[in-house]
């Protein structure tokens, strides 16, 4: 670039050359030139939440009468343009940086700043709106960022994660009531077992989807404790007693979720507990869409020498080399999200157990995986479900033909026959290529009559003793 590409801001250290269409000023600048390190940029998420908390302060500190209102409304306005995304590419500094954070919290104040200024009629690069002593006024990155952290994750939880489950838990739910009376061979241990309704398979695979919702909302009390106002180390020096509280309430009012003022600002600075438990809350979740997609996809293989129960949607052809074939590609695409996300939950307990005395240094790296995490399984069950859930067929005939050749239905004679006779009826029955029913009649161990209503298989569905009055 040439000299007229670039503009002159000061910090502390000095002058920095800044390109003259940048809104960051001297600290980005030299962050930029820090960290050349990944490339990973913060997500869209906690660059909102960056001008949630500017603004909340700003809105704060004039309630407070700290900060000059004609400034204040311009810095409000300014951090409204970061919340709705307007000033993301301002935003270069790599998620690799100082452990506090500080780096992205200057570049949110420059950004902020400049534009409030440019607001007023000033220069950009003039200062008339400082990005410290106005726009950070009662604050430190040790508890902006950390602030910030919360109200990115809960928001990612509560607003795309919480929804996409929900619908993904409606598709399974659609396909448990449409596949209720379709009788099926149970499977443990991946070997026959007594049978069991497609629709009950389909219902613990609701259940699963509900019970993850129910978890990622267990953290939200401790997500909604807000680090702001405990400055540097969590004691509040520089800022208003009442800053926290008043801050804190302009962010739940923003956000429409329960933000508060953190129970100790020593805990919200020092460490990130919270962080690492609603971390482990997406993890599970990871882990519960890829049992459920693993099962689907042995209950779809084949399709004709495999278990073939179910019918998998064509979503794309399956090889470059074998014509006609189909696989499971966006269950597959789940079962790589899930990897990805324990290994987010190995960076994310790792960093939230390394704070050290006031201050943990991590935050940077904690905030991106957690937030990588939550936006993989919002995606991710919203494919899911659309694109293959909803799309699945069943077998009907199929599954009924194997549910009666299966060994397994002679379990429901233990109670009439005893155990030994039972096991004699399944072995003989599976050696001879006979059903239990034929082999349990040909030995005189039951009737005719007996055996169609011992060895029923939509009853041995239900909790109960067949045969027993």
């Amino acid at each position: 670039m040439s000299d007229n590409e670039y503009r002159t801001e000061r910090d502390s250290l000095g002058e920095m050359q800044v390109p003259a269409d940048a809104y960051w000023g001297a600290q980005t600048q030299r962050a930029v030139e820090n960290f050349p390190i990944s490339g990973i940029r913060f997500s869209r998420r906690f660059v909102r939440a960056l001008g949630i908390v500017k603004k909340a302060a700003a809105q704060a500190n004039v309630e407070l009468g700290h900060l000059d209102e004609e400034i204040g409304q311009a810095v409000v306005a300014a951090a409204d343009e970061v919340i709705a995304g307007d000033h993301d590419d301002q935003f270069p500094v790599d998620v690799f940086q100082t452990g506090s954070g500080t780096s992205s919290n200057m570049n949110a104040n420059e950004v902020i700043a400049n534009r409030a200024a440019e607001m007023m009629g000033e220069d950009v690069g003039s200062r008339a709106v400082h990005p410290n002593d106005h726009v950070n006024f009662g604050q430190s990155s040790n508890d902006v960022v950390p602030t910030a952290m919360h109200v990115s994750a809960l928001e990612a939880v509560e607003k795309d994660l919480v929804p996409a489950l929900g619908a993904l838990r409606d598709d399974l739910a659609a396909k448990e009531e449409e596949f209720d009376d379709i009788v099926k061979t149970g499977r443990t241990h991946l070997q026959d077992a007594t049978p069991v309704r497609l629709g009950q398979e389909f219902g613990g695979y609701r259940a699963q989807v509900e019970k993850g919702i129910e978890r990622v909302q267990t953290t939200t009390d401790h997500l909604a404790e807000l680090a702001l106002g405990g400055t540097a180390v969590g004691t509040g020096l520089n800022t208003d007693p009442a800053f926290p509280e008043v801050a804190a309430e302009y962010i739940a009012a923003e956000t429409d979720l329960p933000f508060r003022e953190a129970d100790d600002h020593f805990e919200a600075q020092a460490a990130h507990d919270a962080m690492a438990e609603g971390h482990g809350a997406l993890r599970t979740v990871a882990g519960s869409l890829n049992k459920i997609a693993n099962d689907l996809r042995l209950l779809a293989s084949g399709p004709r020498n495999g278990l073939g129960e179910i019918d998998q949607p064509e979503n794309q052809p399956g090889s470059s080399i074998m014509p006609g074939k189909i696989n499971p590609v966006v269950a597959e695409a789940v079962n790589q999200v899930h990897k990805q996300v324990v290994g987010n939950d190995a960076t994310v307990a790792a960093g939230a157990a390394e704070g050290q005395i006031d201050l943990n240094l991590y935050k940077p790296v904690v905030a991106h995986n957690f937030l990588e995490s939550a936006h993989l399984l919002t995606n991710a069950s919203e494919v899911f479900g659309e694109r293959f859930v909803a799309k699945l067929e069943a077998d009907r005939e199929h599954c009924e033909t194997q549910v009666e050749r299966s060994m397994a239905l002679a379990t429901a004679l233990n109670p009439h026959i005893g155990y030994d006779k039972a096991a004699e009826v399944g072995k003989t029955a599976l050696k001879e290529d006979k059903t239990v029913r034929q082999v349990a009649i040909e030995k005189g161990y039951v009737s005719e009559a007996e055996a169609d209503e011992i060895l029923d298989p939509r009853a041995m569905t239900e909790r109960g003793i067949l045969g027993q009055d």
